[in-house]
């Protein structure tokens, strides 16, 4: 199996599956002399862990971060960063009964037609379970970020039909850890919570959205033609389990507008220029314009729900999947970090690779 890599500069590898021993990451090409220890780590990987509310799965993983190389003395010496998360709430029991049978809307039957064989405790590599050992790799790049003073911000816009009806710039984002939703608006909140409890003792599930908003880009990050920013954005957010959707700046919204009402206008201001609008959602041409680059992420919902479901076994006969496990019923709350998480390791790879590109000029 290929395709477990991300980035070419910052560049981290995941291994391992939901039910195995444990899951990791290693990182390459991270910068020496970075202060970073498990602690920093630790806080990204709790807003992301199982158990955490009554509105997610119970699944009680305590994500506990082991550095095991490139860091000396909490100091990163340039070499490969490996960090490793134990499984310890295995229940792969649960998963005897889709053995042979393929869930509606996962990826067993794909799995099972391309390699000849799966894991099927949980899905496997497919599982979402994977997505900590990118927010592991996210905490560092976030760290980075942070010293350039690059911050990335994600939170819940909408679950089912309940909506934010705020532009992020009327939103308080101290709210957004306020709430088990994570969505800047506490009344709101309390609603989400009640129609995602609601669901849960329906069997069902819902799905929902996350906006991202990248503050103090600099001018300059991402390359013209097929390594745009917003197009590895977009990877790396399509590569999140459950996503069915991305839109930057205007998206959808954009195709209504008249090319005078979406041209974003430039200025001078107090010697910098920026843009009087920014609909173009900080990046013009695939590059950082040096104005919030900002985003949607669309989640399904989630696939495995406590209602039995017709489906067919692997030699084709017609069966039924029972409803079982332990599943988030919305999975967006949890999803939030993976989504900065992924932000965060896309900026960072573009930001080191201007780093290079500058130092190569005085060469």
């Amino acid at each position: 199996m290929s395709g477990n890599s991300f980035g070419k500069i910052f560049k981290i590898t995941t291994f391992g599956e939901s039910h195995g021993v444990g899951i990791g990451v290693i990182i390459d090409g991270c910068p020496a002399g970075l202060a970073i220890s498990e602690e920093d780590i630790q806080v990204e990987l709790d807003r992301r862990k199982p158990g955490q509310s009554n509105i997610v799965t119970q699944r009680k993983e305590a994500d506990i971060a082991k550095i095991q190389s490139g860091v000396f003395e909490g100091i990163t010496t340039g070499t490969p960063i490996s960090i490793y998360i134990k499984n310890k709430d295995q229940h792969s029991a649960d998963y005897e009964h889709i053995k042979s049978k393929y869930r509606p809307s996962h990826a067993d039957y794909v799995y099972d037609k391309k390699y000849g064989i799966r894991d099927y405790r949980g899905g496997g590599r497919s599982s979402a379970r994977e997505t900590a050992a990118r927010v592991a790799a996210g905490a560092i790049a976030k760290k980075i970020l942070l010293q350039n003073g690059i911050k990335t911000t994600a939170f819940v816009t909408q679950v089912g039909k309940l909506k934010l009806d705020k532009h992020y710039k009327d939103c308080d984002f101290s709210e957004i850890e306020k709430n088990i939703v994570r969505v800047p608006d506490l009344a709101l909140a309390a609603e989400m919570i009640d129609y995602i409890k609601k669901i849960r003792k329906e069997g069902n599930t819902v799905g929902g959205r996350i906006a991202c908003v990248i503050e103090n880009c600099p001018v300059g990050l991402g390359q013209p033609v097929f390594d745009k920013l917003h197009a590895d954005l977009g990877k790396a957010m399509l590569s999140i389990n459950a996503v069915k959707g991305f839109e930057y700046g205007s998206g959808f919204e954009g195709t209504e507008m008249l090319g005078s009402e979406h041209n974003d206008v430039f200025e001078n201001v107090d010697g910098k220029i920026i843009t009087q609008t920014n609909n173009s959602g900080g990046i013009l041409g695939g590059i950082s314009n040096g104005m919030d680059i900002y985003f949607n992420v669309a989640f399904k919902p989630v696939a495995t729900i406590m209602r039995d479901q017709d489906s067919v076994d692997n030699t084709g006969i017609k069966t039924t999947v029972k409803g079982k496990g332990r599943h988030d019923p919305c999975v967006v709350p949890r999803a939030v970090p993976i989504v900065e998480s992924m932000a965060a390791l896309v900026l960072v790879d573009h930001f080191l690779r201007a780093k290079s590109e500058k130092l190569s000029k005085n060469l």
